[in-house]
């Protein structure tokens, strides 16, 4: 069994407003170039490819690997949204540890154009399409602010509150030269945000980019790096309560003592964390799953948020730096981690990063997501 190791980070431009060049498949080139330079590699040492994408339709995965001129033993596409990059590293890594591939790319990435992403939006699955386009929904705005007013009362929280959240996540933007949004964000700013589905204003909906991702695991070490990075846990969980909660748990609380539990190691021991964010109370019901949120305390972590030692989406996260999407964003966090643990983010680097968790969360079902991830990944 090999021990396989991430080696390698890429990825594109993100944009709001690509221009007729920045086509989804020259965002991926240019993600996927970035990726195996990072890594040391040949494009012919690459033999495994797994790829994410609501904008390659018509093509499928195969169609990719011959645009792109890749002979491959193993090759997947992934269609679970949010979830999508975690799912696609969980099966990388095993087809890594069995031998079915030395080098696999894992790739994400959209350009869909906002009025693309609508069509998405209101198609997204039969319970969607049906159901709830009929009703002039708003995509998943409207289903979330569903989700943040049940927990803001669940948890009495006020709606200025979650600033916090935006604000420091922002600061972290302000260090990612591919984030679409830099500028500072004040809380005032924040709170007079005009509304776009009550509760949610402007800033709680993630903004939609042209973008694309790209990691690279592998069976072998990138001798380029001091540090190397691998899998210490994995754990998934696919419509843990049918859709009859609230939407203010997620799957995380159905494995999150396992994943510790085979890390052999506890949530303060965790230095960085890439959260999914499509929407701000999505990231506290996974921070509060995982128990980095002590005692079910919201507002209590909120207020302490610019002190808090576990460092949140030092990227800027999607809500900042854009979604491609809603898949290669999942992809960008695991690649934060990486750079963190490679002591190589730059600006935004943390001091004395060991562990780090990623997640991924997503496809709307009808009320809320049905996909939930976590990795821990370590420094070795």
């Amino acid at each position: 069994m090999f021990d396989p190791r991430i080696i390698g980070v890429g990825q594109s431009i993100y944009t709001r407003h690509p221009n007729d060049e920045q086509t989804i498949l020259n965002l991926m080139k240019d993600a996927v170039l970035d990726a195996l330079q990072d890594a040391n590699l040949k494009h012919q040492e690459i033999d495994g490819l797994a790829i994410a994408s609501f904008s390659i339709t018509p093509d499928s995965a195969i169609d990719i690997a011959w645009r792109f001129g890749f002979s491959l033993n193993w090759l997947l596409q992934d269609t679970n949204g949010g979830s999508s990059a975690m799912n696609m590293l969980g099966h990388a890594s095993r087809a890594i540890k069995t031998g079915d591939a030395n080098n696999i790319l894992i790739l994400a990435g959209d350009a869909t154009g906002l009025s693309g992403y609508a069509k998405i939006a209101n198609s997204y699955n039969s319970a969607t399409r049906d159901h709830l386009a009929p009703l002039g929904h708003g995509g998943p705005n409207g289903v979330y602010s569903l989700v943040t007013s049940r927990q803001m009362k669940k948890y009495n929280l006020k709606k200025s509150d979650y600033a916090n959240l935006l604000i420091s996540q922002r600061n972290w933007a302000s260090k990612n030269p591919y984030a679409v949004y830099k500028k500072e964000l004040t809380e005032e700013e924040y709170n007079n945000a005009p509304l776009v589905a009550d509760p949610l204003c402007r800033y709680d909906c993630v903004p939609v980019v042209a973008g694309a991702y790209a990691i690279i695991i592998s069976r072998n070490e990138n001798e380029r790096l001091e540090r190397q990075v691998r899998i210490r846990a994995f754990e998934q969980s696919f419509n843990f309560e049918n859709q009859e909660g609230d939407g203010t748990a997620t799957g995380i609380s159905t494995f999150k003592d396992k994943l510790f539990g085979t890390a052999k190691l506890v949530p303060v021991d965790i230095g960085v964390l890439s959260i999914y964010d499509d929407y701000p109370a999505i990231v506290l019901a996974q921070l509060n799953d995982l128990g980095i949120i002590k005692n079910e305390k919201f507002r209590d972590y909120l207020e302490g948020m610019q002190q808090q030692t576990q460092a949140v989406n030092t990227w800027g996260g999607m809500l900042s730096a854009g979604q491609p999407g809603g898949m290669a964003g999942g992809l960008n966090g695991i690649g934060e981690v990486v750079l963190q643990l490679q002591n190589r983010a730059g600006e935004r680097q943390l001091n004395n990063v060991n562990f780090g968790i990623a997640t991924g969360y997503g496809m709307t079902l009808y009320r809320h997501g049905g996909t939930v991830a976590a990795t821990i990944l370590e420094a070795i």
